[in-house]
């Protein structure tokens, strides 16, 4: 059983290290949104098409502006740190019962 167990603290382990990088690569969104920066920049894009896809399904499904602001950007940083305390967490707890 430890085989399975060591399994999931890999997984759980590469979830929390993703969803941690994802969370950053969010913030760095959110900071560059509000300054002028060069559409054509290699970083810039990989920002955009990294986390475009999620805000606009968030944006899609949730009333999430303010006042002319744009709140999907939170309301997905909360989705991550939820799923870095309750998935993560689990699978790392689930583990630990298995072996």
């Amino acid at each position: 059983m430890f085989l399975i167990a060591n399994l999931l603290v890999a997984v759980a382990q590469v979830l929390d290290y993703a969803l941690w990088a994802y969370a950053w690569i969010l913030l760095a969104r959110v900071v560059i949104s509000y300054i002028n920066a060069d559409p054509h920049n290699p970083l810039i894009r990989f920002l955009h098409s990294a986390t475009e896809p999620v805000l606009e399904r968030v944006r899609a499904k949730l009333p999430v502006t303010s006042g002319g602001f744009d709140l999907s950007p939170i309301a997905v940083w909360l989705a991550v740190m939820f799923l870095q305390r309750f998935v993560v967490r689990s699978l790392f707890d689930l583990a630990q019962a298995i072996s």
